[in-house]
């Protein structure tokens, strides 16, 4: 178990690809005594494979990217609005604290006051909102990773995987963020600001009507601060927690994994992934959470009022829903590929061509 743990903890995610090289035993032939070849491995490319099950479109189609936009859609909107309670009362922390002194503190508080019915508040634009980003982020994810992949190469794309990641996610996330700002500004109006609106239908005429289009849309440059980072860490970190754990945690081949066992593996990873995710961005939602409740406040004027201090508070509430969130979405995302016969590719090996460049094939 412990040798386990050591070797993710060298697999660290985010290592340059001479010092990855290193880890694989790869760096060249000098990184390891000459000793008997060993069982040839098949190349596989990041973004396909070839595997012997009948897949229902090409990866990379169009086909395959608007079912992915689907699998985006489902996941995202089902889980966001599932923990809705949660997100209400992880809000009212944010911005009167003074109130909701804590999660179960918001919970008893906001049952008092409006009952249950009152823990639904925001359902509405939180669905709306989160389908349409979850169509963009994961839809533009494949997209940009492909796009990518093909500008820098196959060695490259192996080399410099983790950057790719990195870069496809955050192309994708700007787009996504433009998507739910006018129901993420909704959302926040109608559960933090009481007697403000009960519904999207009261909340939205009324807003256009006080700020025009930018009381839908100020926030998106917080959204970008808070989702961004957030998203670049829950793809980055998930498709290579995904890749040390098939190295050095199942104890098979993923080829002999089956559908089942996959998917929980999808589950773990995402779950990781969730943890640092909601640390990585709790601190621009907190910011989020305030701008959108208060009317003529930037971005800056909100972050200095907080301080250091009061832009943590709600991080344990926030982790709880983000791993569970980011977990539920990957493993619903992934069970969409599955159920819609989509192509989903290996962890990636090293290309033949690179093997040869560095003396390790004949």
């Amino acid at each position: 178990m412990f040798s386990s743990v050591a070797h993710l903890a060298r697999a660290n995610p985010f290592n340059a690809p001479h010092l990855q090289l290193v880890h694989d035993g790869l760096a060249g032939p000098r990184s390891s005594p000459a000793g008997p070849p060993g069982p040839p491995r098949r190349s596989r490319h990041l973004a396909a494979a070839a595997v012997e099950e009948q897949y229902s479109c090409d990866y990379g189609s169009g086909r395959f990217f608007i079912l992915c936009g689907l699998g985006g859609i489902i996941s995202c909107g089902t889980t966001h609005t599932a923990l809705v309670p949660l997100d209400l009362v992880k809000c009212r922390m944010q911005v009167d604290p003074q109130k909701y002194k804590g999660i179960f503190n918001g919970f008893s508080v906001t049952l008092k006051e409006d009952g249950v019915r009152g823990l639904a508040k925001g359902w509405a634009p939180t669905f709306i909102g989160y389908s349409m980003q979850g169509l963009c982020k994961f839809g533009f994810y494949e997209v940009f990773k492909v796009l990518y992949s093909n500008m820098l190469g196959e060695e490259n794309t192996y080399l410099w995987r983790t950057s790719l990641y990195l870069a496809a996610s955050a192309s994708a996330e700007f787009f996504a963020d433009i998507a739910l700002a006018p129901m993420e500004a909704a959302k926040v109006r109608i559960q933090t600001q009481p007697g403000y609106a009960n519904t999207l239908r009261d909340a939205a005429p009324k807003m256009y009507k006080e700020e025009g289009l930018k009381a839908f849309y100020k926030g998106v440059a917080p959204l970008w601060m808070r989702q961004i980072p957030y998203t670049m860490m829950k793809f980055a970190c998930f498709e290579r927690t995904v890749e040390a754990l098939y190295k050095f945690v199942v104890p098979k081949p993923r080829s002999e994994c089956s559908k089942a066992e996959q998917l929980v593996v999808t589950f773990v990873a995402g779950y990781i992934a969730g943890v640092f995710c909601a640390v990585v961005s709790h601190p621009a939602d907190s910011v989020v959470s305030v701008l959108n409740k208060e009317k003529g406040s930037s971005a800056s004027q909100v972050l200095q009022r907080l301080g250091f201090k009061g832009v943590w508070k709600g991080l344990f509430a926030r982790i709880i829903m983000i791993g569970t969130l980011t977990a539920l979405q990957w493993f619903i995302y992934d069970s969409v590929k599955v159920y819609f016969r989509l192509p989903r590719p290996p962890p990636p090996e090293m290309p033949e061509s690179l093997k040869k460049k560095l003396g390790l094939t004949q």
